[in-house]
């Protein structure tokens, strides 16, 4: 256990699996108490059981990042329990990928919904309680498909390419209202989620077995190798720490040389 974060309350969404999960854990590892949300209700409070039995601090909460009602809920539930907030990792997303010209406007709306309102309402309902107990850190996961497009993943490109700008612009009111609140967007390359079973379902091979990432990466990332989740929560604890108290409005590659 470290202390890199230590006594900092963090909320992470979409930490029952994938990234977020690996954020929760490595939150933890280092002192911070992590608010773990999802939808997912199962995997989410074995996350937080998992982080109890290794000596941390954690707790699980059900929330729909597309409700507004209950973003209001986990706001209020997290300074009832702890009087504050100083990190926000909003990271809950899906990959949703096909042609523009087959993809159902359901699905679009959809993708929007979760990847870019869900972090819209989490800066509108956390920033106040964040800057009201001192100020903190959020972090909201885009994707190197927010950096750059890809044929058959426009509607994600959409999605996280508004994260990043959203960021960004979040970012200066906070600064130019001194308000003590960084705003932070991370950019995941090529990483071993299972977000690869719906962004990218036309890579299956004729057979029907799953994608192969490890030659996928060996192809597409210049190092060759596949990225894990733990390689995003250490910029993501990063960001979390003091260590990056000089950085807002900025973009976190963590692609191994993919958007090089």
């Amino acid at each position: 256990m470290g202390n890199r974060v230590q006594g900092k309350v963090a909320i992470i969404t979409g930490g029952a699996s994938g990234i977020g999960r690996a954020c929760a854990h490595r939150l933890a590892e280092e002192g911070a108490v992590v608010v773990v949300t999802d939808i997912q209700d199962e995997a989410g409070a074995t996350v937080a059981a998992e982080i109890h039995a290794a000596g941390g601090s954690a707790e699980y909460l059900h929330h729909d990042v597309t409700s507004e009602d209950e973003w209001v809920s986990v706001a209020a539930a997290v300074s009832a329990s702890h009087g504050g907030l100083d990190v926000l990792v909003n990271n809950a997303g899906i990959g949703l990928g096909a042609s523009i010209l087959e993809m159902t406007l359901a699905d679009w709306q959809r993708q929007q919904a979760i990847n870019l309102d869900g972090v819209f309402l989490g800066l509108k309902h956390c920033i106040p309680l964040m800057r009201d107990s001192g100020g903190g850190s959020i972090i909201n996961m885009s994707s190197i498909a927010g950096l750059k497009g890809n044929a058959r993943l426009a509607a994600y490109n959409a999605t996280k390419g508004g994260v990043r700008l959203l960021t960004k612009g979040v970012a200066l009111e906070c600064a130019q209202n001194r308000w003590k609140v960084r705003v932070n967007s991370v950019h995941p390359g090529i990483i071993e989620t299972p977000i690869w079973k719906t962004v990218m379902p036309e890579s299956l091979t004729s057979d029907g077995q799953p994608l192969v990432l490890d030659e996928m990466a060996s192809v597409a990332v210049p190092t060759g190798e596949l990225g894990q989740p733990t390689d995003i929560a250490n910029g993501v604890l990063f960001l979390a720490s003091d260590d990056s108290s000089y950085m807002t409005g900025s973009e976190l590659v963590i692609d191994a040389g993919v958007s090089a």
